[in-house]
């Protein structure tokens, strides 16, 4: 059985969980709303202030769906009341970044600018102090937006295993690799 689809999950306060008849959830909590279309074969259940997804069958497609449903569910959940941020910085000699609204400059090394312009629901704010790498800070309820901006934000200037120069995430490790001077001895 799914251990992700059997837990249920916790409804805080000021949080309202709707399911209409197409099988679609909505989400409203104090940071916004959210809307969720979920399979037909999945029921979603309220009960003593908790949601509970069920699945009809032990088929591996409902097993699968059962804990998908339940962790899409969840991060909605979360996102309305706390939000999801995200951090990224750039790591190089002159990479830069601004951002004026929801679009945002990037200066990567290349022979021109890319001007990204983000989606509404998105907020990004970038800084850049001195002696430090600037940073590009996204904030969003929905978790899969967020993500899939920065993933495209990321795939711009990949980090690069040698110097470690890209866009890379606030806290992640590198792998790196020790080059060519490095083999002759």
């Amino acid at each position: 059985m799914s251990r992700v689809g059997k837990a249920p999950i916790a409804i805080p306060a000021g949080v309202t969980v709707s399911v209409a008849d197409d099988n679609t959830v909505t989400v409203k909590g104090p940071k916004g709303q959210l809307t969720q279309a979920v399979d037909s074969d999945i029921t979603i259940a309220q009960e003593e202030g908790q949601i509970v997804v069920q699945r009809p069958s032990e088929q591996k497609r409902h097993k699968a769906l059962h804990g998908l449903y339940r962790a899409l569910l969840n991060n909605m959940v979360v996102g309305v009341t706390t939000g999801y941020k995200l951090e990224q910085e750039l790591v190089g000699v002159g990479y830069r970044a601004t951002n004026t609204g929801n679009t945002l400059d990037l200066v990567l090394g290349f022979s021109h600018h890319y001007v990204f312009q983000l989606p509404e629901e998105i907020k990004v704010t970038t800084t850049a102090e001195k002696g430090k790498n600037p940073t590009i800070i996204l904030e969003s309820i929905d978790k899969q937006l967020i993500g899939q901006v920065a993933a495209k934000i990321r795939s711009l200037r990949a980090p690069e295993p040698y110097k470690g120069k890209g866009i890379k995430f606030v806290g992640e490790v590198l792998r790196r690799k020790a080059g060519k001077s490095a083999s002759k001895k």
